[in-house]
């Protein structure tokens, strides 16, 4: 069955190979993201299947704007995927609010106005689905991720408790949990990226799992990577700290870790 889905996030990394393969399956896909020239070649080469909806989701207005702009050509939505996010590392030698500021704004506050203008349209759609695109950070504090982490496991608590307060509309909530996967953000990353994944492996596993008669609660890879973390997370506290301290480096060492 060929959906209408709104894909923010869609200009790079997972969020263009996601919309590649929405695409190449035949749906309907309004793109989002702030770059339209990613956007419009995807337009070029899939004519009449998408919808040309850029803007930046940081700001209520704009996002008013698109969800408008969606209600204008389709009138409804199908499933909304809202992928849109970034990441910056803390150093707590030098604590940075601002930037925590930075990374809660992108990845929590802005996945929420989406979310306002997805369940409007959600609503007058075929069998709707809302999925929240988090991390396999959430499941486990890692260095230097505080932002990062805090604002993916506020996209996972948000999709969670809607997941419940939407089930009696028939609203199906599913979350993606990534390992690494290679984008140009984690190109920016000097640390090793265990069992890391390709952008297209990683779209062509998420948009598999979307598309069966039984939605996902969850979409989680790779497996073995997302056991290590859930079972180190279940660790006595200090038990779970040694480790984890294992992995920050010293002052004297350059670059960031995972």
């Amino acid at each position: 069955m060929k959906r209408r889905i709104w894909l923010t996030g869609a200009s790079s990394g997972i969020g263009l190979a996601l919309a590649e393969a929405l695409l190449s399956a035949g749906h309907q896909v309004a793109l989002t993201a702030r770059s339209f020239e990613p956007l419009e070649a995807l337009d070029r080469r899939f004519p009449r299947q998408v919808v040309l909806a850029p803007g930046d989701v940081t700001d209520p207005e704009q996002v008013t704007a698109i969800g408008e702009r969606i209600a204008q050509v389709w009138g409804a939505l199908d499933t909304a995927i809202l992928n849109a996010g970034t990441c910056e590392y803390v150093d707590t030698h030098q604590y940075d609010a601002k930037l925590v500021e930075r990374v809660i704004r992108t990845n929590l506050i802005a996945t929420s106005y989406c979310v306002q203008e997805a369940l409007t349209l959600l609503r007058l759609g075929e069998r709707p689905h809302l999925v929240g695109v988090a991390s396999s950070v959430a499941f486990l504090p890692l260095t230097r991720s505080e932002a990062y982490g805090a604002s993916k496991a506020g996209v996972r608590y948000l999709f969670q408790s809607l997941r419940i307060d939407l089930a009696h509309e028939g609203i199906d909530v599913t979350l993606v949990n990534p390992g690494f996967v290679d984008t140009p953000l984690t190109a920016k990353n000097d640390f090793a990226m265990p069992m890391r994944w390709s952008a297209p492996k990683a779209a062509r596993f998420i948009a598999e799992r979307l598309d069966t008669p039984r939605r996902p609660l969850e979409i989680s890879f790779p497996w073995l990577f997302i056991l290590a973390l859930k079972a180190i997370a279940l660790l006595p506290g200090r038990l779970q700290l040694a480790l984890s301290k294992r992995m920050v480096r010293r002052p004297d060492q350059p670059g960031a870790a995972p």
